[in-house]
């Protein structure tokens, strides 16, 4: 039997209701006017006249976005630098995780102090820049000349993801890794068997905040990479997005859609495939960051 509830209750639910649909109304607005501008007619969205539905409905923007093999290459090359950059840095990070989560780590306080004092105050630009300049070196001394390679290995790890994931390892009963070792495992079967099948959740939700971060990166990519070829899809959104801004430009523009409805088209195919992969995740996101956010 359902316990009736008090008016302060309810007002509170009912507050807090209206508060949180006007927030998700606020955040999907945005996303909803991209589509319907990207499908406006070019008078519809030159003169503001999109607000909620598209109007003059046209697919022409999304045609000539297409056509464009640049379009195509950068996404491949976005592609490349989730894929691999999103592998490179789960890799690294459990295994930085797993080495702090263990008592027995020589200088373990002191590790985990400088993890974390990274979290509080940033080295800034120059020294990451430097961390790209040194790796590149890297890569040219062994005859590694593709530039996306340098956004992937350069990025390899962050602070917070790392504490999560030993916040995970550490409420892993030393009792199940004690019979491993028993049973003859060794450090990395104990790894492998024992503490990333126990620590799924927290995996899933630092893989993705890993995948978000590599598909999104657009700074040190704009900065490093010099080779229009290898530009990921947000270099190459920000490049026609100053193309279509240029007054020279667009004075010679004869479209029949705008060239808003390009750059709107654009920002759609970046958001698709994370729309796509983050219902399947979403099930670990609260569990694996309540298991590697919180320490008893």
């Amino acid at each position: 039997m359902k316990r009736k509830l008090e008016i302060t209750e309810l007002i509170f639910k009912i507050i807090s209701y209206t508060l949180l649909t006007i927030f998700s109304l606020a955040c999907l607005y945005p996303f909803v006017y991209a589509v319907s501008a990207s499908i406006s007619g070019i008078d519809a969205v030159e003169y503001g006249k999109v607000v909620l539905f598209p109007k003059d409905v046209q697919f022409m923007a999304f045609s000539r976005m297409f056509k464009d093999n640049m379009f195509w290459n950068a996404y491949t090359n976005t592609l490349f630098i989730t894929l691999y950059g999103t592998i490179w840095a789960l890799v690294t990070s459990i295994l930085g995780a797993y080495a702090l989560s263990k008592k027995r780590l020589l200088f373990r306080k002191a590790f985990n102090f400088f993890l974390v004092f990274t979290m509080w105050f940033s080295a800034g630009i120059v020294p990451q820049y430097l961390n790209y300049l040194a790796t590149r070196r890297v890569f040219n001394s062994v005859g590694i000349m593709d530039d996306k390679w340098l956004v992937v290995i350069a990025m390899g790890m962050a602070a917070m993801n790392i504490v999560l994931l030993r916040n995970a390892f550490e409420a892993v009963p030393s009792e199940i890794e004690e019979a491993a070792i028993v049973d003859g495992a060794t450090e990395m079967q104990v790894l492998t068997t024992v503490y990333l099948p126990m620590s799924k959740s927290t995996i899933a939700t630092v893989t993705l905040f890993f995948a978000i971060s590599r598909w999104n990166g657009y700074f040190w990519a704009r900065q490093m990479i010099a080779n229009q070829n290898e530009h990921p899809l947000q270099v190459f959104i920000r490049l026609k997005l100053e193309e279509y801004v240029d007054p020279d430009i667009m004075a010679t523009w004869s479209q029949p859609y705008a060239s808003d409805s390009v750059i709107y088209a654009l920002i759609i195919c970046s958001i698709v495939p994370i729309l796509i992969i983050y219902p399947f995740i979403q099930k670990y996101f609260a569990k694996g960051t309540n298991v590697g956010g919180v320490k008893e």
